[in-house]
């Protein structure tokens, strides 16, 4: 009974750290604190029917019945009994619980908020799993068959992310279920009887055994395994938007505010990172049947919150079904043409949506994963990325003349549209009194939307810049309506938070303006060239753009005959329903006011000055590892060749110590050593033969550590060399070192140097080819000393190990529970 309330309670924990990947989808901790009552619930009255020696079926009523409470408790209806006590008015209270976390799944991205929907389908599934591994791993014995459903909690952030979860809850919640799996174990081991090392000893109770220490390694090898090597794999890692969020930049000032799409990324923090980069990179690669299209778009923020815009999760159909025809919405004054556009994504870009123009009416090249949301107008993959794509699709342009603008009619106040993206989060003095005085006097909601489109200009004071500035409003809209300075994302976000305050439907637009680099019908899109830009609901015409941003500070940038530049010298007059060519940014930043002197432009965005920095030659990363690949290729034959050097030098002294009797040398004369040092020839003599003996491992000639240096250098002879000179040579060396080891006086005055050579030699021309390269780029006497050296050395740490373990395992604390158990 103890054994399966230990299990009981490690079970409910390894629930509570299974469930830690629910930490990357909920902005608070609510989630985990309710999570631990209601798990904490059911493992008590698990533990109370165990006592009871109820059987399993009533146990499980039993766990079921204190989850029950536990959420009763924790989201309470008001109809309760006793506050705890479940009514049919509770029971209907979590009915609406669990319709309205679908509603939340639809309206919120990762991170969601605390909601009460959201938090109780969490404490629901994580308390439901709580009853199932622990009926599993206590009531049946089968721990291994509760990591099915602990991996059904981990399921949840995997779909829910488009890219990849966060390694760290995978390997807490692995840990858990680890830690069940070696708590059944342990427990088993011990009803079976006494535990056996192998090794000739018993086991004590607290002590582990080898085969579980064993275990224990490989899971932790293995887990760790499971968290690198995906992160290794490309295509495994990164996420939405990943490339777009990457650079740094000093455009902090977020004039709107800042919200995350689907996923987690904060569009408007993604922009601003790539619009101060100063390196440029290509991102997009689109051919095009028009001759002036309007922006390429990949994303939509249209929910706007006190922190500011936020975009929605898409949903939507596969791509490749029938897609929506936009004539069947158009009114009179729109003018709709049909065009085809093929678009190469390059390598740089990596996101869950694809770059398409607006109102697609057919997709070729794409997979069923990719789908189509028809009221944000996007393409999305929740399986797939955009990286190295090409795809081609028809598209309908829609243009629209101001008198077709004038005449649509308001929305009702009822219509979906504009209940919900006229939504505001809260009355903001500033804005409306601005709003107001702007749209007084206007009949039409386009007259109101042109009003406030005129308002970003620079006879306002409204200037380009790549840095905005703080204010002391509290709020970023105030701020930046107050300083009037700013790039794309503040004109966008604030135009539409000002039209959303006028009652009329706006939102953010994300995309590529057209650029500057053209080859013919092909536009190369850069990173300098992403965008955010305004679209306003009209009825009968749909999402009109307007692009509030002053045109010289946007490389590519296009107006339209119901959106001219403001900041034109001259008024322009398009044809109806046309599109004006893409303004030259160099061309529109001449001074024409006061406030020329702040522009500042996309193009080129050189942080350090009007041109981008020469940047030194990079060496290809190939370079640097054949360099270093080189380099370690040459340590052996390096430390052989010091190595030789060395003896080599103290082998050649014995001729140092020589001289010859009357000055004159006769043929024949044998020298005579004066003041001869004996303990010098003898080091020379070993410093020979270990040379010698390293050559011979060189050669591949095979060495008996047993042997006399006689019986070394008699089989030398008799079985390498047959050269006269080597042989003498040979037998020198080996009589050399039998002086040296055995007897009282060495031999001292012979050259051992000139004999190491001629041995070598002889040993060389005997050789082959392979053996004789092995010997000078990776001596095999190197590496058989470093082999040897490194065994030793591992001998010793096992040694030391195994000593430390033994003196640690008297303060065990498994050993001193163990002991104390036993008083």
């Amino acid at each position: 009974m103890i054994s399966s309330r230990n299990i009981g309670m490690v079970a409910a924990a390894a629930t509570l750290l299974a469930a830690a990947p629910l930490s990357a989808i909920f902005q608070g901790w609510t989630w985990l604190i309710e999570s631990i009552i209601a798990v904490a619930v059911v493992a008590g009255v698990a533990a109370l029917t165990r006592l009871a020696r109820a059987p399993l079926w009533g146990q499980v009523l039993g766990m079921l019945a204190g989850l029950m409470l536990a959420l009763t408790w924790l989201f309470p209806s008001g109809q309760e009994l006793l506050a705890i006590l479940p009514t049919p008015g509770t029971l209907a209270y979590f009915g609406d619980l669990l319709a309205g976390s679908m509603q939340d799944m639809r309206s919120y991205g990762v991170e969601v908020p605390d909601t009460d929907p959201l938090l109780f389908i969490a404490v629901l599934g994580v308390g439901g799993v709580a009853v199932l591994v622990d009926v599993l791993a206590v009531g049946l014995r089968r721990p291994a068959l509760a990591g099915l459903p602990m991996l059904a909690i981990y399921s949840v952030p995997v779909a829910v992310y488009v890219d990849s979860v966060p390694a760290v809850p995978f390997v807490v919640g692995a840990a858990g279920y680890l830690w069940l799996l070696v708590t059944d174990n342990v427990d088993r081991v011990r009803r079976f009887g006494r535990r056996f090392t192998g090794d000739g000893r018993d086991v004590d109770v607290w002590e582990a055994s080898p085969l579980a220490s064993a275990g224990r390694r490989l899971a932790a090898v293995g887990v760790a395994l499971a968290v690198v090597l995906p992160l290794a794999v490309p295509g495994m890692t990164g996420g939405l938007l990943d490339s777009l969020s990457r650079g740094p930049g000093n455009g902090t000032g977020n004039g709107s505010g800042s919200g995350g799409t689907s996923g987690r990324i904060d569009l408007f923090a993604s922009l601003a990172g790539q619009l101060n980069q100063s390196q440029v990179a290509d991102l997009v690669k689109v051919k095009t049947s028009e001759q002036s299209p309007f922006y390429l778009r990949y994303a939509v923020a249209d929910e706007l919150r006190p922190a500011g815009f936020q975009a929605r999760n898409p949903s939507g159909r596969s791509v490749n079904r029938d897609l929506p025809n936009p004539a069947d919405r158009a009114g009179p004054g729109v003018q709709q043409t049909t065009y085809q556009a093929t678009v190469e994504v390059t390598k740089s870009l990596s996101m869950s949506l694809m770059p398409v123009y607006a109102e697609p009416t057919r997709a070729d090249d794409l997979s069923d994963n990719w789908l189509y949301d028809a009221n944000q107008q996007v393409v999305f993959s929740n399986r797939e990325n955009s990286r190295g794509r090409k795809y081609s699709f028809d598209y309908v342009r829609s243009t629209f003349t101001p008198d077709a603008l004038r005449t649509a009619k308001p929305l009702p106040t009822e219509h979906p549209v504009r209940r919900q993206m006229t939504a505001t989060p809260g009355p903001v003095p500033e804005v409306e009194e601005l709003v107001k005085g702007l749209i007084q006097g206007k009949r039409t909601d386009y007259d109101r939307v042109l009003s406030i489109y005129r308002h970003f200009s620079a006879d306002n004071g409204f200037s380009y810049r790549l840095s905005t500035e703080s204010g002391s409003s509290g709020q970023d809209i105030v701020n930046f309506l107050t300083n009037k300075v700013g790039y794309c994302q503040q004109y966008a976000a604030a135009m539409a938070w000002l039209v959303r305050s006028a009652g009329i439907p706006a939102r953010v637009a994300f995309g590529f303006t057209n650029g500057s680099k053209r080859d013919g019908d092909t536009f190369t899109l850069t990173n300098l060239n992403l965008h955010a830009w305004t679209e306003v609901y009209f009825d009968g015409a749909g999402w009109v753009p307007f692009d509030a941003t002053p045109a010289y500070g946007v490389p590519g940038s296009t107006r339209s005959a119901w959106a001219p530049d403001t900041d034109a010298p001259e008024e322009t007059s398009p044809s109806s329903g046309a599109t004006s060519a893409p303004t030259d940014p160099g061309a529109s930043a001449e001074p024409t006011g006061p406030d020329n002197a702040d522009r500042d432009t996309d193009s080129g965005l050189s942080l350090g000055g009007t041109t981008p920095n020469e940047q030194p030659p990079v060496w290809p990363w190939w370079a640097a590892g054949l360099v270093a690949l080189l380099v370690l290729l040459a340590v052996p034959a390096l430390r052989r060749m010091a190595l030789r050097r060395r003896r080599s030098g103290r082998a050649a002294s014995g001729v140092m110590a020589s001289a010859t009797v009357g000055g004159d040398s006769e043929p024949g004369a044998r020298p005579v050593v004066v003041n001869a040092d004996a303990n010098r020839a003898r080091a020379d003599a070993h410093a020979a033969w270990a040379e010698l003996l390293d050559t011979l491992v060189d050669f591949r000639v095979p060495v008996d550590p047993t042997e006399t240096p006689r019986a070394t250098a008699d089989r030398l002879v008799r079985d390498a060399l047959d050269d006269d000179d080597a042989i003498g040579s040979a037998r020198l060396l080996g009589r050399a070192e039998e002086r040296a080891r055995y007897a009282r006086d060495p031999l001292t005055g012979e050259r051992l140097l000139p004999a190491l050579r001629a041995v070598r030699a002889a040993l060389a021309t005997r050789a082959d080819r392979r053996t004789r390269l092995l010997a000078a780029v990776l001596p095999p006497s190197v590496l058989l000393r470093w082999r040897t050296t490194m065994a030793d050395r591992s001998s010793r740490m096992v040694a030391l190990t195994g000593q430390a373990r033994y003196r640690l395992l008297r303060w065990n604390p498994r050993r001193l529970l163990a002991d104390r158990a036993a008083r």
